[in-house]
Protein backbone atom coordinates (compact mmCIF):
# COMPACT_ATOMS: atom_id res chain seq x y z
CA UNK A 1 0.00 0.00 0.00
CA UNK A 2 1.55 3.49 -1.05
CA UNK A 3 1.92 6.28 1.19
CA UNK A 4 -0.66 8.85 0.62
CA UNK A 5 1.47 12.51 0.70
CA UNK A 6 -1.80 14.05 2.22
CA UNK A 7 -1.98 11.59 5.29
CA UNK A 8 -2.09 13.33 8.35
CA UNK A 9 -1.69 16.63 6.77
CA UNK A 10 -4.01 18.78 8.93
CA UNK A 11 -6.77 20.85 6.89
CA UNK A 12 -7.81 24.22 6.99
CA UNK A 13 -11.12 26.04 6.32
CA UNK A 14 -10.93 28.69 3.98
CA UNK A 15 -13.74 32.15 4.10
CA UNK A 16 -11.22 34.61 3.46
CA UNK A 17 -12.42 38.09 2.12
CA UNK A 18 -10.02 37.54 -0.57
CA UNK A 19 -12.11 34.65 -2.14
CA UNK A 20 -15.56 36.01 -1.41
CA UNK A 21 -17.09 36.47 -4.71
CA UNK A 22 -15.61 32.85 -5.98
CA UNK A 23 -17.46 31.37 -2.54
CA UNK A 24 -20.32 33.35 -3.59
CA UNK A 25 -20.24 32.05 -7.64
CA UNK A 26 -19.70 28.60 -6.27
CA UNK A 27 -22.69 28.83 -3.65
CA UNK A 28 -20.19 27.80 -0.71
CA UNK A 29 -19.67 29.54 2.52
CA UNK A 30 -16.09 28.01 2.90
CA UNK A 31 -13.55 26.07 1.34
CA UNK A 32 -12.02 23.17 3.26
CA UNK A 33 -8.70 22.67 1.83
CA UNK A 34 -4.96 20.56 3.16
CA UNK A 35 -2.62 23.16 4.55
CA UNK A 36 0.86 24.03 3.00
CA UNK A 37 3.39 21.22 3.96
CA UNK A 38 6.62 21.60 5.27
CA UNK A 39 8.72 19.47 3.51
CA UNK A 40 11.98 18.28 4.88
CA UNK A 41 15.16 18.30 2.54
CA UNK A 42 17.66 15.27 3.12
CA UNK A 43 20.62 16.24 4.44
CA UNK A 44 24.03 15.72 2.15
CA UNK A 45 24.88 12.79 4.07
CA UNK A 46 21.11 11.02 3.99
CA UNK A 47 20.95 11.58 -0.02
CA UNK A 48 24.59 9.42 -0.13
CA UNK A 49 23.05 6.90 1.74
CA UNK A 50 20.65 6.08 -1.19
CA UNK A 51 21.11 4.61 -4.36
CA UNK A 52 20.13 6.64 -7.47
CA UNK A 53 19.11 5.21 -11.07
CA UNK A 54 19.43 8.17 -13.33
CA UNK A 55 16.93 8.60 -16.00
CA UNK A 56 16.74 11.04 -19.09
CA UNK A 57 14.08 12.74 -19.31
CA UNK A 58 12.25 12.42 -22.89
CA UNK A 59 9.16 13.42 -24.67
CA UNK A 60 6.31 11.63 -23.18
CA UNK A 61 7.90 10.91 -19.78
CA UNK A 62 5.78 11.86 -16.99
CA UNK A 63 6.59 11.37 -12.63
CA UNK A 64 3.74 8.77 -12.14
CA UNK A 65 5.02 6.82 -15.57
CA UNK A 66 8.53 6.76 -13.91
CA UNK A 67 6.78 6.08 -10.29
CA UNK A 68 5.33 2.75 -12.12
CA UNK A 69 8.26 1.58 -13.87
CA UNK A 70 10.53 1.84 -10.97
CA UNK A 71 7.76 1.77 -8.00
CA UNK A 72 5.66 -0.31 -9.14
CA UNK A 73 2.60 2.50 -7.87
CA UNK A 74 2.06 5.88 -9.77
CA UNK A 75 0.97 7.39 -6.88
CA UNK A 76 4.81 7.43 -5.71
CA UNK A 77 5.17 10.42 -8.36
CA UNK A 78 5.70 12.73 -5.88
CA UNK A 79 8.84 10.89 -4.28
CA UNK A 80 10.67 11.70 -7.46
CA UNK A 81 9.96 15.18 -7.70
CA UNK A 82 10.53 15.79 -4.07
CA UNK A 83 14.17 13.99 -4.74
CA UNK A 84 14.54 15.94 -7.30
CA UNK A 85 13.43 19.22 -6.18
CA UNK A 86 11.30 19.90 -9.15
CA UNK A 87 7.46 19.78 -7.93
CA UNK A 88 6.05 19.21 -11.18
CA UNK A 89 6.28 17.67 -14.70
CA UNK A 90 6.14 21.00 -16.24
CA UNK A 91 9.13 21.54 -14.59
CA UNK A 92 11.72 19.00 -15.78
CA UNK A 93 13.00 19.63 -19.74
CA UNK A 94 13.63 16.72 -22.85
CA UNK A 95 17.11 16.05 -21.90
CA UNK A 96 17.22 16.74 -17.96
CA UNK A 97 18.68 13.95 -15.64
CA UNK A 98 16.25 12.72 -13.31
CA UNK A 99 17.15 10.70 -10.42
CA UNK A 100 14.95 8.08 -8.99
CA UNK A 101 16.61 6.89 -5.13
CA UNK A 102 15.85 3.63 -3.71
CA UNK A 103 14.98 1.43 -2.04
CA UNK A 104 12.02 2.97 -1.26
CA UNK A 105 11.77 2.12 2.26
CA UNK A 106 14.91 4.26 2.99
CA UNK A 107 13.56 7.21 1.06
CA UNK A 108 10.36 7.54 3.01
CA UNK A 109 12.03 7.04 6.25
CA UNK A 110 14.39 10.10 4.99
CA UNK A 111 11.72 11.93 3.88
CA UNK A 112 9.73 11.77 7.44
CA UNK A 113 6.19 10.67 5.90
Amino acid sequence: MAINRYYSRPTMRNFHENIKEFLENKKLIYVDHYTTPVLYQPTQEEFSSLQVVSHVWATGDRYHKLAHRYYNDSKLWWVIAWFNKKPTDSHVKNGDVIQVPFPLENVLTIFRV
